[in-house]
């Protein structure tokens, strides 16, 4: 099951905002920038800066999430907004004994395609063991060959196998994932991962990470997600045609996130 967690940010984000906007649009030094920012006048700024559409303010923010129980498939999709930092389990150092995986709900819902899908998982598990035995004996012979402790050989033994044996692990297998993005590139990401035509894991990571930085955030984050929301759809003839309900569920998303 997926698991997301809010492990750090910046003290004071949307203070830290107004003060980076009242250094562009002020006489304020250094040591005044951060003085009267009530939060009245925050939130003015942030409002602002939404209004002229000025946006590189809010880069000086950040926010660092993990996320566990999501697929390889998902990665390979997040780690395409490059505006971001990841660190990512490795499979090439940890070996997959038993992976978890993530069934998708289309699959799980229908019984004989559930029952087909569990047993490529099962097969892609006996393969992934097997290959890693196989390459495990063949990489031992050699380095005891060379002279090396039995102990060393197969330590190195191991990790050499699992580094090839992971070739054959599913899209499906499950990994854990720490990300740090700012503000602004997480804007980005709700507006696109939020949609209704994203794939459903990362829509599904995008909502809960949005919950959790609008509890944080909720004048920054006001009219995140995806762009209708706010406005009018992105997705031109590819619309899902569902822009009152998804309204409807931003808003009370929100709700639920300041609980």
């Amino acid at each position: 099951m997926m698991k997301v967690k809010l492990l750090a940010h910046t003290p004071e984000p949307e203070k830290l905002i107004a003060a980076a906007a009242k250094n562009c649009y002020s006489a304020s030094d250094v040591d005044s920038v951060l003085e009267g920012l009530t939060p009245e006048k925050t939130q003015s700024f942030l409002g602002m800066l939404t209004e002229i559409g000025h946006e590189s303010p809010i880069e000086h923010v950040s926010f660092t999430f993990a996320a566990e129980g999501v697929s390889r498939s998902l990665l390979a999709q997040i780690t395409r907004h490059r505006m971001a930092s990841y660190s990512v389990q490795s499979q090439r150092y940890v070996r997959e004994k038993g992976f978890e995986y993530v069934i998708p709900p289309e699959i799980d819902k229908i019984p004989a395609a559930r029952e087909q899908f569990i047993k490529a998982m099962e097969d892609d598990q006996r393969t992934y063991e097997a290959l890693t035995q196989a390459l495990m004996e063949g990489y031992l012979e050699d380095l005891l060959r060379q002279g090396v402790s039995e102990k060393q050989a197969r330590s190195q033994a191991e990790k050499h196998a699992i580094e090839d044996a992971r070739y054959v692990l599913p899209n499906a297998c499950t990994t854990r994932i720490i990300m740090t993005a700012n503000a602004r590139s997480l804007k980005n990401f709700f507006r696109l991962r939020c949609c209704n035509r994203a794939q459903w894991e990362i829509r599904a990571l995008a909502e809960q990470m949005y919950r959790l930085v609008y509890a944080v955030a909720p004048t920054l984050f006001a009219n995140c997600g995806p762009s209708c929301v706010d406005g009018v759809c992105g997705e031109g003839k590819m619309s899902c045609g569902q822009a009152k309900e998804v309204r409807t569920h931003y808003k009370r998303l929100r709700e639920q996130a300041l609980q």
